[in-house]
């Protein structure tokens, strides 16, 4: 079984306001004090990160989603546990629908990233989701990422949880991938067709000195410098456990999928980077209530085309993995009640508060996966779609 682990970055807010708290390293410090307050079985590992508005919780690899989706929730409320002992509460929102002035974290390579890029440091709180799926070897995992770069946006789409920003509405579903793009090296990779290929890139981008090291390749998709893993990372966290669950399993069939077609010899689609660009950008535009590029043409079609799209292509990876029934319930879920950011324009809208925002997202942050609404007009909905 190819396993899987998630890390989920994850905004400390003040539960009175809404606004971004910079306790992390209080937080991290009673964590560490009294390891007796979190989860002893929840195999998560609580770290800090850029600022001190932010936490992350990193998931061990797990064989199966039903392990995943214990873990993260777990981790979620470790992560909790923490941030209450510090007068915060955490929150799965990517970025801050209160005005925010973030607070860089103590560390050196922290500052002297700042140093380098100036604004784009200074205004980077942004909550991301990154998914790690088990790669065999290098080769293997340079052949997933060839595979793979056409249908990320899709994953963009479904984690889509961003549409404020400072205290404003920003016409997107996921303004954070928008921010994260002002990062030099973010965005799609072109196809390497070896690991010499995608260590040469990696090489050249160091020795422009625009990069402090390594780990400031952020590839939309990259081979993990830790472990032996494809790190897809594109998707915002999720608002929901249900959300972060599809996107994971959908990106674990992802590399499954392309890891077979690079054994079987079936080259990857041709697609020019700056095709993929726009398809990123489209999918961070409208989420799942907009159209996104379908990834096999390229030309604009309705999200749910490219979603069904998308598990046609892993189809009998799903099945491998026993997480065919599962992830069709998360899909008609997702599909019927809307990305989170459209649950997040709704909670705006009952008082136009984004303080309401806030409140909402903590209860959704740790709420259970609710019931898909079979509803009569859900049903025709789901019906029409090919998804009843």
């Amino acid at each position: 079984m190819r396993t899987l682990g998630v890390e989920e970055e994850f905004l400390l807010v003040d539960p009175r306001t809404g606004c971004p708290l910079p306790v992390a390293s209080r937080a991290l410090d009673a964590a560490a004090d009294d390891p007796k307050r979190l989860p002893g079985d929840a195999g998560s590992r609580l770290s800090g990160e850029f600022q001190l508005e932010q936490l992350e919780v990193s998931t061990k690899p797990c064989e199966t989603l039903a392990t995943l989706a214990g873990q993260i929730a777990a981790g979620r409320v470790a992560a909790d546990t923490a941030a209450q002992a510090s007068g915060a509460r955490i929150v799965a929102l990517a970025t801050s629908p209160m005005p925010a002035t973030p607070h860089l974290r103590p560390n050196r390579r922290y500052a002297e990233m700042a140093r380098m890029h100036g604004i784009v440091a200074a205004e980077q709180l942004t909550c991301g989701m990154h998914v790690h799926v088990e790669v065999s070897s290098a080769e293997e995992g340079v052949g997933v990422l060839d595979g793979i770069r056409s249908w990320l946006p899709v994953l963009l789409a479904l984690s889509a949880n961003s549409p404020f920003w400072n205290g404003h509405d920003t016409s997107y579903a996921s303004f954070r991938s928008r921010v994260w793009n002002r990062w030099p090296t973010s965005g799609p990779t072109p196809i390497f067709g070896s690991v010499a290929a995608y260590d040469r890139l990696v090489g050249d981008l160091l020795a422009t000195g625009v990069l402090l090291d390594k780990g400031m390749v952020y590839f939309d998709a990259r081979l993990s410098r830790t472990f032996p893993t494809v790190e897809i990372r594109v998707p915002d966290v999720c608002l929901d456990l249900g959300a972060a669950e599809l996107v994971a399993g959908l990106s674990r069939a992802l590399v499954e999928t392309a890891a077979r077609q690079w054994r079987l010899g079936i080259p990857p689609a041709p697609v020019p980077s700056s095709l993929l660009r726009a398809g990123m950008w489209q999918a961070a535009r409208g989420g799942l209530e907009g159209d996104l590029l379908d990834p096999r043409t390229s030309r604009p079609a309705p999200a749910y085309q490219a979603v069904a799209a998308l598990v046609d292509h892993v189809r009998t990876a799903l099945a491998g993995f026993g997480d065919s029934e599962r992830i069709r319930y998360l899909i008609k879920r997702r599909l019927s009640h809307g990305s989170c950011a459209h649950r997040q324009r709704q909670a705006y809208a009952v008082r136009q508060r984004f303080s309401d925002v806030v409140a909402a997202a903590v209860v959704d942050t740790h709420g259970a996966p609710d019931d898909a609404r079979e509803d009569e007009w859900t049903q025709p909905r789901l019906a029409a779609r090919g998804l009843k």
